[in-house]
């Protein structure tokens, strides 16, 4: 048996703390680029689209 009394209510906040801490450091890491890692991860994406549509193949 536990020798103290457990207050349920600490551990639901602490989780729903730990839950908006997560969601708030992954907005971070979206929203809080510069323009310059915006841009370079833009670019980075469409080479890769660009990359992927050379190698599909065309069936007709």
């Amino acid at each position: 048996m536990s020798e103290k009394p457990v207050n349920l209510n600490r551990f639901r906040k602490d989780r729903a703390r730990a839950e908006k801490k997560a969601r708030a450091d992954a907005n971070a890491a979206l929203h809080g680029m510069t323009r310059a890692e915006k841009d370079r991860a833009k670019a980075e994406a469409a080479r890769v689209a660009r990359l992927h549509a050379l190698k599909k193949r065309d069936d007709d």
